[in-house]
């Protein structure tokens, strides 16, 4: 019998759909549920379970009181080891407005210091960058762990590629593969978020967490631009201004290979934001997913325009959220663009462009080959992996 450790960060990711960019602290929080947001970290953290179920009787599942893993664990068919008394606390005075009762980093980590304690043989944690960082201050590297990624900012190298993969992989380390799968140092990366906010990326390694590692199935750290690439996204960004069309919507994606093409129309550009543009002129700016649906529903054509996440390979679910499932199916998926360098693509070194849009079904239609602009009037097709990699 194997004892697996799971935390869950709850509001993990709350602020991606609504453009808030980030979720730590509860003045974000509170502000992303005034504008709408739901907590999707929960069903996330199911959605890996859900791999598990078949190895259910073979598996003992620790966790933290409610929806910080309890729920989750039960409503996937388990009768997990609940560890009560070991969080809460909380300095936040009140709970969430919609009756929530909140989870800080202290607890997160108060979790994850109780589970090493507790003898473990995996930690599963459902969170983003700011939670794999109080994982690292709990237990460093002295714990197996892994991430599902239910974040906004995922930068880190510890996490799985999807929710699904997160299940997957946990089974082949506790079950069907122990031998074969390996552990590696996998750094814990994090940003300022307000920095993020204002259109600025300050990342900073915090340290490594002890990752099972199968090259599938776990992600890379986020890479940077590569210098040099000016005339690359210059030629990407004239391809892509040629073929507007009047009268049709464009949605841009964050990343500098999307502002770019705002820059070859002479606008300005949310460098990490969701902007529209129709006619060539700049008609939204950092848009929340339903601002988005508001401009998609007014048109009769719309076309989405997003870029590859460098050394990671997403091209949705990572840093994008406002362009939902909801979104693309409503533009249609024949009116995705994609555009990246093809250093950016060799930077992949092989591995598949990734979708992680929360939708199962969209993901499996997203999987196949994509188009991708790489220059002007260059196109190169890229296989593209949906759910469970």
């Amino acid at each position: 019998m194997k004892r697996l450790g799971l935390i869950v960060n709850p509001v993990a990711g709350i602020g991606g759909r609504v453009g808030l960019k980030g979720s730590d602290g509860r003045e974000i929080v509170v502000r992303a549920l005034a504008l709408g947001a739901v907590r999707e970290a929960p069903h996330r953290a199911q959605r890996a379970l859900e791999r598990l179920a078949r190895i259910k009787d073979e598996l003992e599942i620790v966790t933290c009181p409610g929806e910080m893993g309890a729920d989750e664990a039960r409503a996937c068919g388990f009768a997990p080891d609940v560890l009560e008394g070991v969080v809460g606390g909380t300095p936040w005075e009140q709970s969430l407005p919609d009756g929530v009762p909140p989870t800080t980093a202290a607890d997160t980590e108060a979790a994850a210091r109780a589970m090493l304690a507790a003898g473990i043989d995996l930690l599963l944690f459902a969170g983003g960058d700011g939670t794999a960082r109080d994982i690292f201050n709990a237990v460093g590297d002295r714990l197996p762990s892994l991430g599902v990624p239910a974040g906004v900012k995922i930068h880190s190298a510890v996490f799985a590629t999807t929710p699904a993969a997160a299940g997957d992989l946990t089974a082949l380390y506790l079950h069907d593969r122990p031998v074969a799968i390996r552990l590696r140092e996998a750094e814990v990366m994090d940003i300022d978020e307000q920095a993020f906010r204002d259109g600025r990326v300050s990342a900073q390694l915090y340290g490594y967490l002890s990752v099972p590692y199968e090259r599938t199935l776990v992600q890379s750290a986020k890479a940077g631009g590569v210098a040099g690439d000016a005339l690359a996204l210059a030629d990407i960004a004239r391809d892509v201004v040629n073929g507007m069309r009047q009268r049709v919507l464009y949605l841009l994606g964050p990343g500098t290979t999307t502002r770019a093409i705002a820059e070859k129309l002479g606008l300005p550009k949310t460098l990490l934001g969701v902007d529209a543009i129709r006619d060539r002129r700049l008609v939204g700016t950092d848009l929340s997913e339903r601002q988005a649906l508001e401009f998609v529903g007014k048109n009769d054509v719309t076309r989405i325009v997003v870029t590859v996440i460098g050394g990671q390979g997403h091209i949705f679910g990572r840093g994008n959220q406002q362009l939902s499932a909801a979104v693309i199916r409503a533009a249609g998926l024949v009116n995705v663009i994609v555009v990246a360098t093809q250093t950016k693509l060799l930077s992949l070194e092989g591995r598949p462009l990734l979708v992680d849009t929360g939708d199962d079904d969209l993901d499996a239609q997203l999987a196949g080959y994509a188009k991708v602009v790489t220059g002007l009037n260059e196109r190169t097709m890229y296989k593209v992996a949906g759910e469970g990699g």
